[in-house]
């Protein structure tokens, strides 16, 4: 088994999953669909394009730093641009007034990410992925394209902390990965892990595995998740 390593950093972030009209949240750590959006962004894959082989692969993340929830009140529209009114298109397609909306972030967090392939073909993927997040073909972003990461999330070559691509199961990787966030602090004596689990194995569903990114036909199914605690020298685990 391989596991490719990502590092998805920065001031802001926002991974919602159950976002509606003028509430759009976030969820504590990155959502399969923001990171399949993410790599989908890295190859250039456009929105009509299939996406089942990166959805397929198995996710982990292991929380470096929780940073903290923020909201943003934001107002679109509104008001008088070159002498005329201007506002938001409704969904009956006519001019409407101004759309208020509450949008949250996660301020100063930072994540982990780790990709597990199971075959042959899912490793070639994986070899794929690490090269177009190198020289991503379109703009990378934390779950909103205004929120860009702060460090490159491709991690470098060099040991110890590269290469990004590395022999192992998921969470035996993300545990033996140097115990320390992007700006090279210690992490915390425990720190949190959300793992893909076997569907029905857990209680902790996410509505948030992404089956097309068409913009008019969006469409997304479950998965169960796992979440454990682990410090740098536990022993074993439930999911090792």
């Amino acid at each position: 088994m391989w596991t490719l390593l990502i590092r998805l950093s920065g001031p802001m972030q926002s991974w919602g999953t159950q976002s509606r009209f003028g509430n759009r949240d976030t969820g504590r750590e990155p959502s399969k669909s923001g990171v399949v959006g993410l790599l989908c962004a890295a190859l250039g894959r456009t929105r009509e394009k299939p996406i089942a082989d990166v959805t397929a692969l198995k996710m982990g993340v292991r929380v470096d730093r929780e940073g903290s929830v923020g909201r943003d009140y934001q107002t679109t529209g509104g008001g008088n641009w070159r002498g005329g009114s201007y506002g938001v298109i409704g969904s009956d397609g006519k001019l409407g007034g101004t759309v208020l909306s509450d949008r949250y972030y996660l301020a100063d967090a930072d994540f982990l990410v780790g990709l597990m392939a199971m075959t042959d073909e899912q490793v070639t993927l994986l070899r794929e992925l690490d090269r177009a997040l190198a020289a991503p073909v379109w703009q990378l972003a934390l779950g909103r394209k205004a929120f860009v990461p702060g460090v490159p999330p491709r991690l470098p070559d060099a040991a110890p902390l590269g290469p990004g691509l590395r022999e192992g199961k998921l969470l035996d990787v993300l545990r033996a990965y140097p115990w320390q966030d992007a700006r090279g602090n210690a992490l915390d004596p425990r720190v949190r892990f959300v793992l893909d689990a076997e569907p029905g194995s857990t209680a902790d569903v996410r509505a948030d595995v992404p089956l097309s990114f068409v913009s008019t036909a969006r469409r997304f199914t479950t998965r169960s998740v796992h979440i454990d605690y682990y410090g740098q020298s536990d022993e074993g685990g439930a999911n090792d």
